[in-house]
């Protein structure tokens, strides 16, 4: 039987709370955490039962774990992840992986160079839906793709009184709703329609044109707040691709959509048959033919090897995104171990979305397509 891996976290916000539990859940040790200072590291660490609190990154280094996560703002992924790459360390990055392209074509090749596994957390490829409608268009069951499309909604930046660091390019990077959630969506959509984006029309729109200073609100309702600065991160998106094969694709992308709260949709068209899958609704996907459709639902008849693979939950007992997170680390960590798990999300797919980011800030900029450049 194999060990427990020894698993860091580098962070200590929502997000890294969620690869804290998943971590757990994948039966990994989880033996110290990083924060921005020491004293907050040993505090979270007492506070999550961990052993260690590093006071810097050289502690972390020095103890030697087997995987990484890197949790922290965007601006802050690359310098984290390349230390641990450069000292042959396995590391999860949350995405993006790097602000810019140059980092992040840097970071992809030195992992290569190191023989380490990197992932990034597409973990909406993790539905085991998701698995069931990308097996039965590989099948031939939809046809061939006509059409790709849908959108990534959520409410959190409604408010003019709502902010985050997000906002901030310095620490968000350039784009915030593409880059935060129309990345979520292109990888998805690509993964499961088969479909590869070769271009791309875009435009962005900025709904309020100065925000808090401070981060306030996100996720938990408006709040007041003195000090306000200008916008200059998008909060809507929309994207017009057109793929390898010659088909279009579109997407909406927003942030201040009222009521969405995590509402990532995507449908796919075939000559024969369509698709629907509802994030908000992971147990259930639409399938429809000219003659008629019917709602699948998670676990129901025969299924794909990987939606039974995916399968964590009897049918009728809700699966959702946190066990999609958890099913993703479990593969990163196999993948450590020396399997292949199927549609691990490596760091080249991390590079791919920030290619993606740059066509699409590249588009809105200049008004004409953009060239996916990777």
């Amino acid at each position: 039987m194999n060990s427990p891996l020894r698993i860091a976290l580098i962070g200590t916000g929502m997000i890294a709370a969620v690869h804290l539990r998943a971590a757990r859940d994948a039966g990994a040790a989880v033996v110290g955490v990083l924060a921005s200072r020491p004293d907050k590291s040993r505090q979270v660490a007492e506070t999550w039962c961990v052993p260690t609190g590093y006071r810097d990154l050289d502690a972390l280094v020095h103890d030697r774990p087997d995987v990484v996560h890197v949790c922290t703002p965007n601006s802050t992924h690359v310098r984290y992840a390349q230390a641990l790459v450069d000292a042959g360390i396995n590391v999860i990055v949350e995405k993006p992986i790097a602000t810019t392209v140059a980092d992040a074509e840097h970071l992809a090749a030195s992992v290569e160079t190191a023989g380490v596994v990197a992932s990034v957390p597409y973990v909406y490829r993790y539905h085991p839906l998701i698995r069931e409608i990308r097996a039965r268009r590989a099948a031939g069951e939809f046809g061939d793709v006509a059409l790709v499309h849908g959108s990534y909604l959520q409410d959190w930046l409604c408010s003019p009184d709502a902010s985050t660091w997000r906002v901030d390019p310095r620490h968000g990077g350039g784009s915030r709703a593409f880059g935060d959630i129309g990345t979520h969506w292109c990888d998805l959509a690509e993964f499961v329609s088969g479909e590869v984006f070769t271009e791309v029309s875009a435009a962005t729109t900025i709904t309020y044109p100065t925000r808090p200073a401070r981060s306030v609100a996100s996720f938990a309702g408006p709040a007041a707040a003195d000090e306000r600065v200008e916008v200059s991160t998008e909060d809507t998106a929309v994207a017009l691709f057109r793929t390898a094969r010659g088909i279009t694709a579109n997407t909406v992308i927003s942030q201040v959509s009222a009521g969405r709260k995590n509402r990532l949709w995507l449908e796919i068209d075939g000559t024969r048959g369509s698709a629907v899958f509802d994030q908000e609704n992971p147990e259930t996907a639409w399938l429809g033919t000219e003659h008629g459709t019917l709602t699948l639902h998670r676990g129901e008849g025969t299924v794909a090897p990987e939606q039974a693979r995916l399968n964590r939950t009897p049918p009728g007992h809700a699966q959702g995104w946190t066990d999609a997170f958890a099913a993703f680390v479990a593969d990163t960590y196999a993948a450590v171990r020396g399997e292949h798990p199927e549609g691990l999300p490596t760091i080249r797919d991390g590079l791919r979305s920030v290619h993606l980011i740059d066509a699409v800030l590249r588009s809105a900029s200049t008004g004409a397509w953009a060239r996916i450049d990777a």
